[in-house]
């Protein structure tokens, strides 16, 4: 099913046009201040992006961690669309079970049975999911403080974090030296840029695992929630979500989002993929003009806020997470506790296991080569709104 790249082969289902705010009642500007101490004692500190509209983006140094987003409704309400803790132990403590806002690398998403073969040498990872290696092992990119430097811009206001992997961590060949950059543009997107350069031939996928609820952070379920996915296959995977090697078409199955879709509509089936998932975890083959064009991947729609999530990507996949093993047990940032598709992911990415697929697009980054990628999120509402209202 083609997609037209100025979306407007999409706007009908949204019944009207969408709009940006064009208020410049907002000084796009950066603003850091200290957020706490890591438990071995490195120095962390919250960095504020707002641009001209008053839209509001803030990370951590600690994981790139994105803990809010602050976005207006149709009327100009503002309020965080991205699921988050108060404070950083408790980031430190739950990140390995749910990622909020986090970086992920070196590899994002799972390897199966933790071990992958790179020019007849075999690699041993941390098998921290199962038998599989999930988001870069014990201590992978979320969990370590990164360098952040401002960057000036005339369309927007933005920084960016800079990493050193060391050869060998979490058992990755080379030494990496990682680059990612959040720029917040006055057109109101939030556009992600990675770099890294390695010193020795490696596998690298990297992505950022924020939790979207566009009715806003701890405001319940958003299995009511419009989605789009640019993909006429996904990737079918085992029981323990590692991908068996499989393009396999969405036509006719509750993986179809080609057209715009509730995300629980489907949500309870009996498809065998929902059920080794427990709902929808799963990486899309996204439709792509050429190979590492930056086009569309998915859209979002909350229709009692008005609001709406574009999603652009240089990557092949998008996983689509619902969240599926919150249960309640922890308190988020708006004071409620998180439960069950409280919140869906769009996880920009190569796929799944890649390391142990050849048929699958690449990893491999070669000594002396630059990766690059870009995703762009993008908020919008479904009318216009003449200010944000903070």
């Amino acid at each position: 099913m083609p997609f037209d790249s100025n979306m407007a082969s999409l706007a009908p289902w949204l019944g009207i046009a969408l709009a940006l705010a064009t208020t410049g009642a907002h000084a796009a500007k950066l603003d850091h201040a200290p957020y706490g101490t890591t438990k071995d004692g490195k120095q962390v500190e919250i960095y504020t992006l707002t641009n001209d509209h008053g839209v509001v983006v803030k990370f951590l140094s600690y994981g790139g961690i994105i803990t809010e987003i602050n976005a207006p409704d149709r009327q100009g309400q503002v309020a965080d669309i991205v699921l988050g803790f108060r404070t950083l132990e408790e980031y430190e403590t739950n990140s390995a079970k749910v990622y909020f806002g986090a970086l992920i690398g070196r590899y994002a998403n799972r390897i199966g049975q933790a071990r992958f073969t790179l020019e007849g040498q075999e690699y041993k990872l941390a098998a921290n999911n199962g038998p599989n290696s999930l988001h870069g092992g014990n201590v992978g990119f979320d969990k370590q403080v990164w360098q952040v430097e401002p960057l000036r811009m005339s369309d927007g206001v933005g920084a960016t974090l800079s990493l050193t992997s060391p050869n060998g961590q979490e058992g990755f060949p080379g030494t990496l030296t990682v680059r990612a950059t959040y720029t917040l543009t006055n057109d109101n997107a939030l556009r992600i840029t990675y770099e890294a350069q390695t010193d020795k031939d490696t596998v690298l996928n990297l992505t950022n695992h924020s939790y979207f609820n566009l009715a806003g952070n701890g405001s319940g379920t958003v299995e009511d929630q419009i989605l789009t996915i640019n993909a006429d296959r996904f990737t079918p995977t085992d029981a323990t979500l590692i991908p068996t090697g499989e393009l396999t078409p969405v036509a006719g199955t509750p993986m179809d989002f080609r057209t715009a879709t509730p995300i629980g509509a489907r949500l309870r089936s009996s498809f065998q993929a929902l059920v080794y998932a427990h709902g929808y975890d799963h990486n899309w083959v996204l439709n792509k003009p050429s190979p590492g064009a930056l086009s569309f991947a998915a859209r979002a729609y909350e229709p009692r806020s008005g609001r709406v999530l574009d999603c652009y990507t240089t990557e092949p996949g998008v996983q689509v997470y619902t969240s599926n093993f919150l249960d309640g047990s922890l308190v988020g940032s708006a004071g409620r506790t998180y439960r069950q598709t409280d919140a869906f992911t769009l996880e920009t990415q190569h796929f799944p296991d890649s390391p142990n697929k050849p048929q699958f697009p690449t990893t491999e980054l070669k000594a002396g080569q630059t990766f690059r990628s870009e995703t762009v999120f993008r908020f919008a509402t479904d009318s216009p709104f003449p200010q944000v209202n903070p």
